[in-house]
């Protein structure tokens, strides 16, 4: 698509110019040297991701050189402009302000700073950037400093520039004071989620059941027809899969093997998949899944846990726990408990009481599980699955609902910017 079309749709008494030809040229860098002993304001890539401001911090925990924040400025990342990494930079009277030499620095006293940051924050600008990225990787896409200082676009008059901005700041706020509140619903439910999975497996289905102390402070009372056993007396082995130079058996095809990153609770997400050669898959047959097994996460989300189907058994996997079909207790209900706060408790603090440094094969084999009857354990698995899947399907309608509201926040920005709102041209 030419310039023309892609400004076509812009009022057409706007003026069309590059935006370069109305900024101040801006990129003074110091080293973090310069300042050491004090604490400095820093605007990284990761902090400005997550909290769209500055992090304090000693300037001796810098180690590269960076921009200067003298004045208000825009920041605009190159990196993955999918991500809108973008902000104002406010300079902080108490301390030096720097920033990330990953972004770059935009200052123009002949357009209305706020308006500046919706417009290369739109899915417009967004679209086209990443359109034009220099590297192709997924995680780490660069833009060229030029394509984003050269944006070409048409300016509405100033005064229509603040209508725009004051407008977006009221309608965004809304929005995002309506997504907070029903992330907050999300953290409420995924606990709610963890108390029905630890009630039923710590407690069991009957209110009226006898009770009695079970002897261990951080599990209370279960139900006195029940046992407590080590993970090492219920499966008949717990081992861990390939944790020695993996990628060497890396392949384009071959056998699946699964990682940290696919296992979810009770489940698996195989969105992001390796293979392994057939031969690194017979050097480690000491890791080959079978139907049944439980496979649980070493690092990232510690004791995260999920059952082997059959429509992956015959897969391999790194770096997991492999707990081995349990011969006497029912690999879903086994699965449910791993999954609980009990467990949790247990992969932090050890079934002893001692601080746990990593979630390994003996943390995972001295886990102490509350064990009833088979026939117990079914009717505990089936109404867990039952309340949970209840569940999952309310959570989905709230991430659904977030989901549409960012898609709106977007479609908003955008057309507002582009002179397409009715009463702000």
């Amino acid at each position: 698509m030419n310039e023309h079309d892609w400004l076509a749709e812009f009022p057409a008494d706007w003026k069309e110019l590059r935006a370069d030809f109305l900024c101040n040229p801006y990129r003074l860098t110091v080293s973090p040297d310069l300042y050491d002993g004090e604490m400095v304001a820093h605007y990284s890539i990761p902090q400005v991701q997550e909290t769209g401001g500055p992090l304090v911090q000693p300037a001796e925990d810098i180690d590269s050189s960076k921009l200067l924040i003298t004045k208000p400025t825009l920041l605009v990342s190159k990196l993955n402009p999918r991500k809108r990494t973008i902000c104002i930079a406010e300079p902080q009277e108490e301390m030096p302000t720097l920033a990330s030499g990953e972004f770059v620095p935009i200052q123009s006293d002949q357009f209305q700073q706020r308006y500046g940051y919706y417009l290369w924050a739109s899915e417009k600008v967004t679209d086209r950037l990443s359109a034009i990225v220099q590297s192709a990787t997924r995680s780490h896409q660069r833009v060229n400093p030029a394509d984003i200082l050269k944006l070409p676009w048409k300016w509405p008059p100033l005064e229509t520039q603040q209508r725009i901005a004051a407008f977006l700041d009221k309608k965004t706020a809304q929005i995002d004071g309506l997504i907070e509140k029903k992330r907050a619903l999300l953290e409420r439910l995924a606990e709610k989620r963890q108390a029905i999975i630890t009630q039923a497996v710590t407690k069991g289905l009957n209110p009226a059941a006898p009770m009695k102390d079970s002897g261990i402070d951080w599990l209370g009372q279960i139900p006195a027809h029940w046992e407590v056993k080590p993970l090492k007396r219920i499966s008949p082995r717990v081992t861990v899969g390939i944790v020695v130079t993996p990628a060497a058996y890396y392949a384009d095809e071959g056998v699946l093997a699964l990682r940290g990153l696919n296992v979810r609770i009770m489940g698996f997400d195989l969105s992001d998949t390796r293979n392994i050669t057939e031969d690194g898959h017979e050097l480690n047959r000491k890791s080959e899944l079978r139907q049944g097994d439980l496979v649980a996460v070493r690092t990232g989300a510690p004791g995260t846990t999920a059952i082997i189907s059959e429509d992956l058994a015959g897969s391999n996997c790194i770096d997991l726990v492999i707990i081995r079909k349990p011969l006497n207790a029912d690999p879903r209900y086994l699965g449910w408990f791993l999954n609980s706060d009990v467990a949790a408790t247990q992969y932090t603090l050890g079934s002893e009481g001692a601080l746990q440094q990593h979630f390994n094969v003996e943390t995972s084999k001295a886990t102490l599980v509350c064990l009833p009857s088979p026939d117990e354990q079914r009717a505990i698995s089936a109404h867990i699955d039952s309340e949970i899947a209840a569940h999952d399907r309310q959570s989905e309608l709230v991430e659904s609902s977030v989901s549409q509201l960012l898609e709106y926040r977007s479609a908003l920005i955008t057309a507002a910017v582009t002179g397409q709102v009715e009463g702000l041209q």
